[in-house]
């Protein structure tokens, strides 16, 4: 493996006053596991299926989060 190079050069001209600023991107050859992650949970019908159960894993933590404080605000002593 070859090391990974930083992908940003500053240069400064002296017979003028403007500073060159280069930006390049850094490419790679592998994804980072966290990507190929996301790609494959994030994307496609898998990735709608993902967000259609966590909006109603939130909805229940909520409801039951609302309901116990109900209970105990509404209390009769």
């Amino acid at each position: 493996m070859q090391p990974q190079e930083s992908g940003v050069h500053y240069s400064r001209w002296d017979d003028s006053s403007r500073d060159e600023v280069s930006m390049a991107a850094v490419s790679s050859t592998e994804e980072s596991s966290c990507r190929r992650i996301f790609q494959k949970l994030c994307t496609g019908k898998l990735g709608v299926a993902m967000k259609v159960l966590g909006g109603i894993a939130l909805f229940w933590v909520i409801f039951i989060l609302g309901y116990v404080t109900g209970y105990y605000v509404h209390k009769c002593k």
